[in-house]
């Protein structure tokens, strides 16, 4: 959790662009980058971990063309990659039990870290990064956000 909110604490403008190397190093980013940075603190290399799973397995990805400096970097295959790699939870976010701080959850084209702060329901806030007028990082949303839930995950 702690390398999740050092990410959104340095407040990244919102772009989607990309970047040799991978990893936005310029103050923007994406939704997708608040996981990649966290995991990376946390040990894991997303992007190498994503590009060695679509080379092992193409046809679950559709990529026509890999690249391992965007494809990390993209909702759907991060759904791929973590419904093959990781625990998946329920997706109902009224199941408070089932959400833990630093789970990861999945909307139809959005990608968020669950907090280990909750509201008054005892539902868990979402830290993620959602667009250019988003204000604050860590919201409670993860019921009310616009899209549906299609996978919560978490790694062991």
């Amino acid at each position: 959790m702690a390398a999740v909110r050092a990410y959104v604490a340095t407040k990244p403008k919102y772009r989607s662009a990309y970047y040799a190397g991978g990893y936005p190093d310029d103050g923007y980013g994406v939704c997708t980058d608040v996981v990649a940075f966290g995991m990376r603190d946390a040990g894991y290399d997303l992007r190498q971990l994503v590009a060695d799973d679509i080379a092992a397995h193409p046809d679950w990805y559709g990529v026509e063309v890999p690249d391992a400096d965007i494809d990390f970097r993209r909702v759907p295959n991060l759904d791929v990659y973590l419904a093959h790699n990781a625990i998946s939870l329920t997706t109902d976010p009224q199941d408070t039990t089932q959400w833990k701080g630093g789970d990861i959850v999945v909307y139809e084209n959005h990608i968020g870290v669950v907090s280990d702060r909750r509201n008054a329901r005892n539902v868990p806030l979402l830290i993620h990064h959602s667009g250019a007028t988003q204000r604050q990082y860590e919201e409670d949303v993860l019921a009310s956000f616009p899209q549906r839930i299609v996978g919560h995950y978490r790694i062991s």
